[in-house]
């Protein structure tokens, strides 16, 4: 899938669903980030920008970027709306052609996951790289198929945490994985409907 396609792909999975309001965070990153200092933060993959809004709203200067148009568009809007504009900066941006510059306290990537071609892994690496010393970088992936996943591939296998952190390859003198399990919730889809889904949750801190 080229990166027209790629973009084609998730302007028209949003543009097709009506716009949230009222986007809520993940609550991994509730879990996480809750009691931390504000500082700066940047949001991969912001999608409905719940994740931007509520660390824009506990004090984060926020960076959110998206291959979406329609995505960052939203957010920009809403982010106006609440008088966050100061804190929320939504960029559209293709991780597959470059990265995000700049150096951040917070970097989270939830369920970065794309039918495009994108090298999880360098991106990831780019992202513990662009942490400040003591900087955290939280990702969550699916750790099972949610009935409204948009990838419902039959025998789809989910790495765990640790396969992750091995995959980014970083040196355990400067980075340290603080975090690799996996939890269970109760979650809710767009379309309204529950399911017990499974998230594989990798916390990595930059050596001070």
């Amino acid at each position: 899938m080229s990166s027209g396609e790629a973009t084609a792909f998730w302007d028209g999975l949003y543009a097709g669903r009506p716009a949230d309001e009222r986007p809520q965070p993940n609550v991994r990153l509730t879990e996480v980030v809750t009691g931390l200092p504000p500082a700066e933060a940047l949001d991969l993959g912001c999608g409905n920008g719940g994740d931007a809004l509520w660390l824009a709203g506990q004090g984060w200067r926020v960076t959110a970027v998206d291959i979406s148009a329609v995505a960052v568009a939203r957010l920009t809007r809403l982010a106006a709306s609440r008088g966050l504009s100061h804190q929320v900066t939504a960029l559209r941006r293709d991780l597959h052609e470059s990265f995000p510059p700049g150096a951040f306290d917070l970097i989270c990537a939830h369920y970065l996951h794309t039918p495009a071609d994108l090298d999880r892994a360098a991106v990831l690496r780019s992202a513990a790289h662009a942490l400040r010393p003591g900087g955290r970088l939280l990702v969550v992936d699916h750790g099972s198929t949610a009935p409204w996943s948009w990838n419902q591939e039959p025998g789809l296998v989910h790495p765990s945490p640790r396969e992750v952190a091995e995959g980014i390859g970083l040196d355990p003198g400067g980075w340290t994985v603080e975090r690799a399990d996996a939890p269970r919730r109760l979650a809710t889809g767009p379309d309204g409907r529950t399911a017990e889904v499974t998230d594989h949750v990798l916390l990595v801190r930059r050596s001070a």
